[in-house]
């Protein structure tokens, strides 16, 4: 949107719906097309709406956050199974690095997909030019 002055005037970005967005693989913009051309790698670009993603910041976020996420979630787990569940050590040795890279296999790309979204939706690192 432009003003009298010629100067751009961005409209105001959903932030829960990029998120939401984000955190589906989906294009924080039209919420059809994927971030994603693989695993993590980002896509220079929406293909249904064109949306640009090249200049994304994502960086070392998302692995943060996702141990972050998986140590709170798992710590816990893992107390209460020692206590309520006498199996060997062997056992624990194998399970919890199991569910723990599960964890991260599945949330990692969901929470990179939810880091760009928010810097879209907060028109950050050049998501804020004009189409």
């Amino acid at each position: 949107m432009l003003d009298d002055g010629n100067s751009y005037i961005a409209e105001p970005r959903s932030v829960r719906d990029a998120v939401w967005k984000g955190w589906r693989r989906k294009c924080p913009c039209c919420g059809s097309g994927s971030v994603f051309d693989g695993y993590l790698t980002v896509r220079d670009s929406c293909d249904f709406c064109g949306e640009a993603f090249h200049h994304h910041r994502a960086d070392d976020a998302p692995a943060w956050l996702t141990m972050i996420i998986v140590g709170h979630l798992l710590a816990p787990l893992m107390l209460m199974a020692n206590e309520m569940i006498d199996a060997p050590p062997w056992a624990h040795a194998v399970a919890w690095p199991l569910v723990a890279m599960t964890l991260v296999v599945v949330l990692l790309p969901r929470i990179k997909g939810l880091v760009i979204a928010f810097q879209w939706a907060h028109r950050m690192h050049g998501f804020d030019a004009p189409r």
